[in-house]
């Protein structure tokens, strides 16, 4: 999966010259707050009751990337 998603950020910031990339994931979900963490995603918040999922609204963590060699 890191292979896959380091591959995706490089498309979407190197070909599509996005500035900002954001990942959000529930509180629960270890495994992805690592992923997003080891590919350099920092935490922003918190969006309380942020989705409905199986009939129950659930948090999840705001995460993002900025592209410090962006130009237009």
């Amino acid at each position: 999966m890191s292979e896959a998603v380091a591959k995706a950020i490089d498309y979407m910031f190197e070909k599509q010259k996005l500035h900002r990339i954001m990942a959000n994931y529930m509180p629960s979900n270890e495994r992805s707050a690592r992923l997003l963490h080891k590919l350099g995603f920092v935490v922003e918040g918190c969006a309380k009751k942020y989705l409905l999922i199986n009939g129950r609204w659930e948090d999840h963590i705001l995460s993002s990337l900025t592209n410090e060699n962006w130009v237009s």
